[in-house]
């Protein structure tokens, strides 16, 4: 359509009877052509990504009528402007430590951790089995922290893993974990970044897995939007997080005497966010939410745990 407009207006000036007025006809009637092309066109591919999905199901049957052009999606950063800005919300979310300091805590956590994953792997592995493990191909986890969730899902050749985490000390566990669970190291990528700003491309995941994250991100709402953009359309999201405890009882007061301290020596985690009802509001097109309570977890109980659906 485009080539019209030129090869008529190389015509008129070959034949010198053509006034102005037929070529400005000319370009009208190639312009409308060219507009109408376009229309149909986007009206064509409109109808495609408005095509619905079913919460628990429309994961599943969308990522694999997705599968080919999946690949096309890259995970790194787009932009270096992308790249510029997730820098800028690391340094004012997480301001740079001591890298004794970080080294620190990312060896706490990989030593320290495990009485609780040994508690919470029933619901992980229900969760991650039905709707993560063997049925996508891109997957983004925030706040993978050392890595223990990497067992449940990542032990497919044909998974990609992009890891985001503030703390870069963290990346030698989380690597150590991709290799445990049998993960290819080029299927592997750590970035340091935080929640609020993913350093990926819009729709360029199948999912995103966060556990025991949003307690310590410092605007909830402002990560579970990240977490949807980032979503292709009937991605999921997969979610495990300790909450508050019920109004009036003696763990909700104890939650809220020690939720200063809890902040200070656990890197900015909180224990009396209402989790279950941001990711609830968050405007996701479904959202199965369940609620566990585990007797090891002391404070950072109860937990709620599911998947939603974009």
């Amino acid at each position: 359509m485009r080539s019209c407009l030129l090869d008529k207006v190389l015509e008129s000036k070959k034949n010198p009877s053509d006034n102005i007025e037929n070529r400005n006809r000319m370009i009208l009637r190639c312009s409308v052509s060219s507009f109408m092309f376009m229309k149909t066109t986007r009206s064509s591919h409109n109808e495609q990504l408005l095509c619905p999905t079913r919460f628990c199901c429309c994961g599943r049957r969308h990522l694999i009528e997705a599968a080919a052009a999946a690949a096309l999606l890259p995970l790194n950063p787009s932009t270096s402007t992308a790249a510029a800005d997730s820098t800028t919300m690391l340094n004012k979310v997480h301001p740079p430590r001591p890298d004794w300091y970080e080294e620190f805590y990312a060896s706490v956590m990989n030593k320290t951790m495990k009485s609780y994953e040994a508690e919470i792997a029933g619901y992980k592995s229900q969760l991650f089995g039905n709707y993560l493990k063997g049925k996508v191909e891109k997957v983004l986890e925030i706040g993978i922290g050392t890595g223990p969730n990497l067992n449940y899902y990542a032990n497919d050749t044909h998974v990609q893993v992009f890891g985001v985490d503030p703390n870069k000390m963290m990346e030698k566990y989380a690597q150590a974990a991709a290799v445990a669970a049998g993960l290819p190291p080029a299927n592997f990528k750590f970035v340091q970044a935080v929640g609020e700003e993913i350093p990926l491309s819009d729709a360029s995941v199948d999912a995103v897995v966060g556990t025991l994250v949003l307690c310590s991100v410092k605007d909830v709402d402002m990560t579970l939007q990240e977490v949807k953009r980032v979503l292709k359309p009937g991605g999921i999201y997969l979610f495990v997080e300790h909450v508050a405890a019920k109004d009036g009882t003696s763990l909700k007061f104890w939650q809220s005497v020690l939720d200063p301290l809890q902040q200070i020596v656990s890197d900015g985690c909180h224990l009396t966010r209402e989790t279950g009802t941001n990711i609830s509001e968050a405007g996701f097109s479904g959202v199965d939410l369940r609620m566990a309570f585990l007797s090891n977890a002391s404070v950072i109980s109860p937990h709620v745990y599911g998947i939603a659906c974009k």
